[in-house]
């Protein structure tokens, strides 16, 4: 560890890279950079539209893409390192917030303050941890997203991976998903089809509050 951040471990990049340094092919749609997102804002934190990952679970997930790839298909990434200050963000808008613009898109059956009781949301994020991402697949020959039975962020039941309420094409689709990351190290969350941590992960005690930003990594 770096002198400087000796006496803040959470500050310290060194063990991160670059998504798109490791894996080219992989798409990103960094969702909390953008204002497409359940609050509806960008996020604090995110100071670029880049995938962040310890350099383990970007090996793994580059696994995940080649394997993808022989078969058609290429991973597309909404998250994956997400800084402390976006979960505490994420917070204050469940809590003080009155803010619902985007609840038609992200929670229609739900109020804001259930996000947290039904653990959509939470108070410590894996994300902040550098080894969980979020992610579909995308098919080679039309460009488009697989139909996984509900989209990116859906605060539903029907995010659950293992819903059987959809089309058996769309549940398969998932499956393709879930069984190359777990092949590859990863293990599944119970309510969101997108969720992958690395199950040897390399901070597992630590929550990081650096910048999702490819100039702090070159510090």
């Amino acid at each position: 560890m770096k002198t400087e951040y000796r006496n803040d471990p959470s500050m310290d990049p060194s063990g991160f890279v670059l998504l798109a340094d490791q894996a080219p092919h992989i798409v990103q749609e960094i969702r909390y950079y953008s204002t497409y997102n359940f609050v509806g804002e960008r996020i604090d934190g995110y100071e670029e539209p880049c995938a962040l990952l310890t350099k383990e679970a970007a090996r793994a997930l580059r696994s995940v893409s080649n394997e993808m790839i022989v078969q058609g298909f290429r991973l597309k990434v909404f998250d994956a390192y997400r800084p402390v200050c976006a979960v505490k963000r994420f917070v204050l808008w469940g809590i003080e917030d009155q803010d619902i613009r985007m609840k038609p898109y992200f929670y229609p059956e739900l109020e804001k303050q259930e996000l947290f009781s039904r653990g959509y949301i939470a108070k410590e994020s894996s994300h902040s941890r550098g080894s969980t991402v979020d992610l579909t697949l995308l098919d080679m020959a039309t460009g488009k997203e697989l139909d996984m039975g509900g989209p990116f962020d859906l605060f539903s039941e029907v995010s659950h991976p293992d819903y059987r309420g959809i089309t058996e094409e769309q549940y398969a689709n998932r499956m393709i998903l879930q069984r190359a990351m777990v092949r590859n190290g990863f293990r599944p969350l119970e309510c969101e089809w997108w969720h992958f941590t690395l199950k040897n992960e390399l901070y597992p005690d630590t929550y990081f509050d650096f910048p999702v930003s490819s100039e702090y990594l070159k510090r």
